[in-house]
């Protein structure tokens, strides 16, 4: 590829830092309008010092400020009462396509997925095979415990029919697909229903189409943001209502979850813009951890990505070649975006220090490429996810680990966590009492029933008393 004047001196700061493999990895297909280098991006806060709680000095998202709730409601009441008719206006007005059908053929999913490089076709199915095997190992196992004659047994049950949100549009995530498909395809549930925004010409990304035929996606429908929210929630003259909704979004596809809340199930807290927190030092190449943070950047607007470490120099060396790396990057200007609003540098004393930030941020993605990264681990109560050592980039958490890549954003990791099977479970408890047991407990709720003033829920076991009294065999 030809390069002009300027940009060839961001070439060759590149490989003068960097080797000859790690410049043709990041550079691979960098846009060819770039000049010279980045200056730091990242906002420096220097905790060396300072007073714990560390909470109140370091900045976090204001979720409800940042909710765009009452558009949200406007939209998910015209999806309620105007069903498709308004579905498809919405998708005018805000993908700017008029769709007739919105619903993709399953030929059309088959076809996509028969037509795919092969290289691309055996990543997905690795990825598929590692993601199916996790999922189906973690699934909750029913328990019977028998005490004084009842016995209680708790029991998985799937929900019928779960509803999945990819996004898409100008992006392709075809391995979402599979990090909400496969965890609902192992839990049982018999309907897996997947709602993605077209493109401008109103079409899916093939990748996406061929994930959906390879997870085994029942219907696929061309909507996108609020309206599918809603379309999947309240259903419409072409969709029936779904158990269960799960799947990642902007603001907006986070609050239109949070407003159908109750009208179905959301699985996984706040799945919202992407976000990462690296925890390195010296034992770790500046040259990763850089790349490792602008991953998670690079989805856009809305992300976080922190460094946090107790080397300054180790910081500045980082900040340098995130600049470079962002400077040649295919993404730049989001990256970018995401990083200036949103990138931050955080300095401690010790690694002691690192993990109690760590707690506060409570990141959906948290890397640990440092000295003695397992030990550590091991005092982490609040991420997602947490990926150990040097050669565990989140990336591949992103795609082949196995666990879902959903996983809870902006702090909500301090009480949820990742998408798994039990997101499209919910338990039945099945009680059998004998006579016998009865005789033991039946006291014991008639007092309890008397003292909370429930006096029929008291007359119910008096009743059986009865029976027993006059020899009544029910």
């Amino acid at each position: 590829m030809a390069v002009s004047r300027d940009e060839s001196s961001a070439w060759e700061t590149m490989e003068k830092r960097y080797s000859p493999s790690q410049v043709q990895a990041i550079s691979a297909s960098a846009e060819p309008s770039v000049s010279g280098t980045l200056n730091s991006v990242l906002q420096r806060i220097d905790l060396r010092g300072a007073n714990r709680p560390y909470g109140s000095h370091l900045p976090r998202l204001d979720l409800s400020a940042d909710m765009p709730t009452a558009a949200v409601r406007e939209i998910l009441s015209k999806v309620r009462d105007g069903g498709d008719d308004a579905v498809r206006s919405l998708t005018a007005q805000f993908d700017g396509v008029d769709i007739v059908d919105f619903r993709v053929a399953p030929e059309t999913l088959r076809e996509a997925w028969e037509a795919l490089d092969t290289g691309f076709s055996a990543a997905l199915q690795v990825a598929h095979d590692r993601i199916l095997e996790f999922h189906r190992e973690e699934r909750a196992q029913s328990h019977e415990v028998t005490q004084d004659a009842i016995t209680v047994s708790s029991i998985p049950q799937p929900v019928e029919r779960a509803g999945l949100y990819i996004p898409g549009g100008l992006a392709s995530y075809p391995s979402t697909v599979l990090m909400t498909a496969l965890p609902a395809r192992a839990a049982g549930v018999k309907e897996i229903v997947v709602c993605t925004p077209p493109n401008p010409l109103g079409e899916i990304d093939q990748a996406v189409l061929a994930a959906a035929h390879l997870c085994g996606v029942d219907e696929l429908y061309k909507i996108g943001g609020v309206q599918a929210i809603g379309a999947m929630a309240y259903g419409t003259e072409l969709i029936c209502p779904v158990d269960v909704i799960a799947g990642p979004g902007n603001a907006w596809v986070a609050t239109a979850k949070q407003e159908v809340a109750g009208t179905v199930g959301i699985a996984a807290a706040f799945a919202g813009p992407s976000e990462i927190v690296v925890v390195g030092d010296e034992s770790c190449p500046t040259s990763s951890a850089a790349v490792d943070l602008v991953l998670q950047a690079e989805h856009g607007p809305g992300g976080r990505a922190w460094l946090v470490t107790w080397s300054e120099q180790y910081a500045d060396e980082v900040e340098t070649a995130i600049g470079d790396i962002v400077s040649l990057s295919p993404r730049r200007k989001e990256t970018l975006e995401t990083l200036t609003e949103g990138g931050y540098l955080c300095l401690v004393d010790r690694p002691a220090d690192a993990v109690e930030v760590v707690n506060v941020i409570a990141p959906e993605h948290l890397q640990l490429m440092c000295d003695n990264a397992k030990e550590l681990a091991r005092s982490i109560r609040n991420a997602g996810a947490v990926f150990i050592g040097n050669w565990a980039p989140a990336s591949i958490g992103d795609y082949v680990a196995g666990p879902s890549h959903v996983l809870p954003t902006a702090g909500t990791a301090r009480f949820s966590g990742a998408l798994t099977v039990d997101d499209f479970q919910k338990r039945m408890h099945i009680i059998e009492v004998s006579k016998d047991g009865f005789d033991v407990v039946g006291p014991a709720v008639s007092e309890l029933a008397q003292a909370e003033g429930l006096w029929a829920h008291a007359a119910s076991v008096r009743e059986r008393e009865r029976w027993a009294n006059e020899g009544i065999k029910p």
